[in-house]
């Protein structure tokens, strides 16, 4: 078994692990999950529900992104702050979305049920994924991750990174003790290391990937994986062990930040090509969809119960079997819609609808909408 560095930092493992996981369960062996086809095909049903309430033309879909969250509450901020840089030439702009992109993406860990954001000059409150993406719009906004905050506040540079404490990201994030935010230490160590990794800043990735004008996804995420992993707190990142399959990577986090990259770019005038070698996202909203959707159906009790670590064999198999099913998802909602995987790539199915449908089963299953299995988060990974 090909075990390399090389080879688990490739789209092409974490979907050929996943497919072995899959068939794992499909065969009867976990002692976690089984599959239920029926359920599969509600799990369906669900995404194409939200996917035709939120974009009647779905040809209209975006990518899925952070640049959504700095969407939230149909507000185009990013918009505003690019009046300031207009004078800058597009692969500078480039850079510096590059650099929130990165840092925003770092700081998406899951919040937890308790922390929300309201935000200065709208008095709009938001939580969760939209509240983090906001907050950490702000932050940059405001310069706070800047080496010159007032002189040119919109970038992001290492040796301001490096500095960064709790303290920062707790007051930029207005977390107190009763709007108390999870895993803050772990976040402002992600960005503390990003300080450290040898790049002058994170925007630097652009000079990496755009030495043509076509731009492959999955070299996007190679430039990711090779230049960021010093930050990660296993040296191999989002690879986890399963007992029969053997190690499984799934660089969820690597993935989100890649996808959130794709504009960007192509703000610059660069074409991003081949978008579906990247995979879909092992979180809790795709994975939960599966769960309360009954496409995967826990064996036992205790799975809905207690809380699990990253690296436990019952969450290693969830997040596997998210992958590979959102494979599956996105082939039956191209049929139903009758696109192809050119004009309707997975990314636009993760934004359209499994996420989306994810959360809104959550929200009806349970009080406050959390997952349906719960993780330890520490910051870095969920």
């Amino acid at each position: 078994m090909n075990d390399s560095l090389a080879y688990l930092r490739t789209p092409i493992a974490i979907r050929e692990r996943a497919a072995k996981v899959l068939k794992y369960v499909e065969d009867g062996q976990s002692q976690w999950f089984r599959l239920d086809p029926n359920g599969l095909e509600t799990a369906v049903q669900a995404t194409l529900a939200v996917t035709r309430e939120r974009f009647p033309n779905p040809a209209a879909i975006p990518f899925h992104s952070r640049w959504r969250h700095f969407e939230s509450g149909g507000r185009d901020r990013w918009s505003a702050l690019a009046e300031r840089l207009k004078h800058l030439p597009p692969e500078e702009i480039a850079r510096r979305r590059m650099d929130l992109a990165v840092v925003s993406v770092l700081l998406d860990a899951g919040a937890g049920a308790a922390w929300s954001f309201r935000e200065p000059g709208t008095g709009e409150t938001y939580a969760r994924s939209e509240g983090l993406g906001v907050a950490s719009f702000h932050m940059f906004a405001n310069g706070a991750f800047s080496r010159d905050a007032k002189g040119d506040p919109l970038r992001v540079d290492a040796e301001r990174l490096a500095k960064l404490t709790p303290m920062d990201i707790a007051m930029g994030f207005q977390v107190k003790a009763h709007n108390p935010l999870l895993g803050l230490e772990g976040r402002a160590e992600l960005l503390r290391k990003l300080g450290d990794v040898g790049l002058e800043r994170p925007g630097a990735l652009f000079d990496i990937v755009a030495t043509s004008g076509e731009v492959r996804a999955d070299s996007i995420l190679a430039a990711v994986l090779d230049k960021l992993s010093p930050i990660w707190p296993s040296p191999r990142g989002d690879v986890w062990e399963h007992p029969v399959v053997g190690l499984v990577p799934f660089h969820k986090l690597s993935q989100w930040m890649s996808y959130s990259l794709v504009e960007p770019i192509e703000g610059a005038g660069l074409h991003v090509v081949a978008l579906d070698a990247l995979t879909g996202l092992p979180e809790y909203r795709n994975g939960g969809l599966l769960v309360d959707a009954g496409a995967l159906r826990p064996k036992q009790r205790v799975l809905l119960e207690k809380a699990f670590a990253p690296g436990d064999e019952a969450i290693v198999e969830w997040r596997a079997l998210t992958v590979a099913l959102l494979d599956r998802i996105a082939e039956h909602v191209r049929l139903h819609l009758g696109m192809d995987a050119a004009r309707l790539p997975l990314v636009k199915v993760l934004e359209a609808g499994t996420w989306f449908a994810g959360r809104r089963l959550a929200a009806e299953r349970r009080p406050g909408g959390g997952p349906p299995i719960t993780v330890e988060s520490d910051g870095t990974v969920f």
